[in-house]
C-alpha cells in the first residue's frame, strides 16, 4: 500500500509543471461599455442604472495555450448585455446575456478553449451565452500613440479608441470610476471610445457610440 500511495503521489508532483503550463497565456485587451469610466462622481451618478448594461470584452492572443490548446495569434469577443450598470457596487449585473465571437482561423479544439478562457476570465458575464459565431477578427494598434487601437469583428463589431486628453476633462476630477471587467490584466489604461457599434441581432439591443470616455486598453497574462 505504501509503495503504491508513493508511486500516486510521485505521478501527482510529476503532473504538476504539466498542470501549470496548461494555462500559460498573454495578449492585448480591449473593452468597451456605454458608460463612462473615466469620469467624475457627478458624471457617473448620473448613468448609474439609466445605463452601462453593454459591453465588449475583446481578447488577442499573442502567446500561449489554454486546456493544452496553443491560442497564439488568434481573439475572442464577447458582446455583454447586463442586468444592471456594470460596475455598480449596489446593483447585480447578473443573469447577463452574451454573445460569443470566436476567431474564423480556430480549430474546433481552439474554438473550445477560447470560449473556456474568456469564461474564466470575466467573473459570471459570459456564462449564459445566446449565440456563438465564427467571425474574422481584427486588433490593430499605432505604436506611435498610446491607446490608439481597433478591433473589428466582420461587420458586427467595431470599436476604435484614442488616448484621453485635456480636451475631454469636464469637471477636472476624473479617476477611473470603474475598473475593466477582466481579471488578469497585467496593464490598462482608460481611453475614449471615438468610435463604437453592435449591430448584431441576439441580445435584443444594437448600438452605434461615439466619442465616450467607456473603453480599456491593455495586456493579460496568466
Amino acid at each position: 500500500m505504501k509503495t503504491k500511495l508513493a508511486l500516486l503521489a510521485a505521478a501527482f508532483l510529476m503532473a504538476i509543471p504539466v498542470m501549470a503550463q496548461a494555462n500559460h497565456i498573454s495578449g492585448n485587451y480591449m473593452e468597451f461599455r456605454n458608460a463612462d469610466v473615466y469620469t467624475g462622481p457627478c458624471f457617473a451618478n448620473s448613468q448609474v442604472g439609466l445605463t452601462g448594461q453593454n459591453a465588449v470584452l475583446a481578447w488577442q492572443v499573442t502567446d500561449g495555450q489554454w486546456n493544452g490548446v496553443s491560442l497564439s495569434g488568434l481573439g475572442v469577443v464577447a458582446v455583454v448585455r447586463a442586468s444592471a450598470t456594470l460596475g455598480d457596487p449596489y446593483a447585480d449585473p447578473l443573469p447577463a446575456k452574451a454573445v460569443i465571437f470566436v476567431d474564423a482561423r480556430a480549430t474546433q479544439a481552439q474554438q473550445a478553449a477560447l470560449i473556456s478562457f474568456a469564461q474564466s476570465q470575466s467573473a459570471g458575464l459570459l456564462d449564459n451565452i445566446v449565440a456563438t459565431n465564427l467571425a474574422p477578427i481584427s486588433f490593430s494598434a499605432d505604436s506611435s500613440r498610446m491607446g490608439w487601437q481597433t478591433l473589428a469583428v466582420g461587420n458586427t463589431v467595431r470599436l476604435s479608441t484614442r488616448a484621453i486628453s485635456m480636451n475631454d476633462m469636464i469637471c477636472h476630477n476624473e479617476e477611473t470610476y470603474y475598473p475593466p471587467l477582466a481579471a488578469h490584466l497585467t496593464h490598462s489604461m482608460p481611453v475614449v471610445a471615438s468610435d463604437s457599434s453592435y449591430q448584431g441581432n441576439s441580445l435584443g439591443v444594437t448600438w452605434d457610440d461615439s466619442n465616450r470616455r467607456s473603453s480599456f486598453v491593455g495586456h493579460f497574462a496568466q
